[in-house]
């Protein structure tokens, strides 16, 4: 495969739009390439979409791989603003819209200090949804499944095959769980006393 051909300073900037990795929230990714810009990569938020600031002399392959590197890092500057209970029960009736057609309604969600050995939990007859404050900081699609994990027990309690069938319609269910199981891992390993 030949290799792409890297921009010319001469050539007119070029902008290209694509949709971005499953899960995301934003619902596409803009690439401006710029002559004037030597080295340096930048992106913004624009509504619902992402603006990656290039270089026009990369070439597709860095692109690419630009676009996952800032993605990341946007979400990672995202995950540590805090959602406050209020915006933790729009966050969630925006997730039911989204993967439940609306049909978990809950009545509060809000942090808890109080949940130690697990991350979230749910009381279905009163429609309340708890997130351990361990939660806050990490990316936001960890959160997000979390929310989506409770929201699905509003509507099948337990952990059946039918729960998990519910669950399989947020894209980043697998990864998000392996998150949480290595902050668990993480903190199960012994504590080195640091060198002096």
């Amino acid at each position: 495969m030949p290799a792409d051909r890297p921009h010319r300073a001469g050539e007119p900037q070029r902008s290209t739009t694509r949709q971005p990795p499953g899960g995301s929230r934003v619902s596409a990714v803009e690439v401006r390439r710029s002559n004037r810009r030597r080295r340096t990569v930048s992106a913004y938020r624009e509504g619902d979409r992402t603006v990656v600031l290039i270089p026009a002399r990369m070439s597709k392959a860095e692109e690419q791989r630009w676009v996952t590197v800032m993605l990341d890092k946007l979400a990672a500057q995202e995950s540590k603003r805090v959602l406050g209970d209020a915006q933790l029960i729009e966050r969630a009736g925006q997730l039911s819209e989204q993967y439940f057609d609306g049909r978990a309604r809950p009545t509060s969600v809000r942090w808890v200090t109080n949940q130690n050995t697990r991350w979230g939990s749910c009381t279905p007859a009163e429609g309340s949804i708890r997130l351990s404050h361990r939660l806050q900081g990490m990316p936001e699609y960890v959160i997000d499944y979390v929310l989506v994990h409770e929201l699905a027990h509003l509507l099948v309690p337990g952990h059946g095959p039918r729960f998990w069938g519910l669950l399989e319609a947020y894209p980043r269910t697998e990864r998000a769980r392996g998150y949480l199981e290595g902050v668990v891992a993480a903190d199960r390993l012994p504590h080195v006393p640091a060198a002096r």
